[in-house]
Parts: C-alpha cells; sequence; structure tokens
C-alpha cells in the first residue's frame, strides 16, 4: 500500500495571503483540521500547511486577531512531503519521525495532489500501524510552556 493508496486526494489548498476568517470556513466546507498552504493555486507548489491548533496557539492564545491575519501569517512551514509511490510504512515513519499528524503528497511537479492524516491511516492502513503513529507523534519532546493570558 502506498501514498497514493491512502491519502485524501486533491486537497483544498489555500495561499499564505489567504484570510484566517476563510482559511476556518474551508475547515467547515470540507470537513477537516488542516488545509495545506501553496504558491499559488495553479502550480500548487506547497509552502507550508495551516491547522485549526495553529490558529489557536499561533494567534487566538497570543490574543492576536484572527480577523485580521492570513494564513501565512500562522502557518507550519517547512511542510513535510512525500511523492505518491511512498509505502505506507514509509509514510508512517516520516511522520513519526517529524512528529507532524499530516504529510502533503506531491507530485512529479511537485503540486500538491493529496494529503495523508492519521485518520487517513487508521481508516485505510493496519490497525496497529495507526495506533503506533498516534503514539510516536504524540510523544512531547518538551514540556509545555504555560501561555499567560
Amino acid at each position: 500500500m502506498n501514498a497514493n493508496d491512502v491519502m485524501t486526494a486533491n486537497p483544498a489548498c489555500c495561499t499564505s495571503k489567504t484570510s484566517l476568517r476563510e482559511v476556518a470556513g474551508m475547515f467547515v466546507e470540507h470537513d477537516c483540521g488542516a488545509i495545506p498552504v501553496v504558491n499559488d493555486l495553479v502550480k500548487r507548489w506547497p509552502v507550508g500547511i495551516v491547522t485549526d491548533r495553529d490558529i489557536v496557539c499561533r494567534v487566538t492564545a497570543l490574543g492576536k486577531n484572527a480577523l485580521e491575519m492570513t494564513a501565512g501569517d500562522c502557518m507550519s512551514a517547512p511542510c513535510i512531503t512525500v511523492p505518491p509511490d511512498t509505502s505506507l510504512d514509509g509514510c508512517c515513519e516520516i511522520m513519526e519521525s517529524n512528529k507532524v499528524r499530516r504529510i502533503l503528497v506531491v507530485d512529479e511537479s511537485g503540486a500538491c495532489c493529496g494529503v495523508i492524516s492519521q485518520a487517513d491511516v487508521a481508516l485505510r492502513g493496519k490497525e496497529n500501524k495507526a495506533a503506533e503513529v498516534v503514539k510516536e507523534v504524540s510523544r512531547p519532546t518538551t514540556a509545555p510552556s504555560a501561555v499567560s493570558l
């Protein structure tokens, strides 16, 4: 089984200039928690990824006004990418070693053609593999810092 077999194909994407309000609307419309950020909507070369957690931790928790910010203000970059022929085991190892819950799949031109999430691994992969990914990705690397509100 390869990335191609488990990925969510043709994900909705945004650019770094897309407003966070629009990104949040994309979360709702596409029932997802992450939107790839691409250089432009034609070439779709990934430059980052913005998640619901990015918005909460990098905007809301810091008292910033999300309505005045863009995807580029809080996206995670660089994003981790794999080609479509990467084995599912390879994808899981990459997610684990980078401690990320999602990786982007890019075609031969470098365009974003899919997303693999922990949920995709759980739904389409082996059950024990999904548990292993969740365990490794969730393992803290440092003690969390308190946010002053």
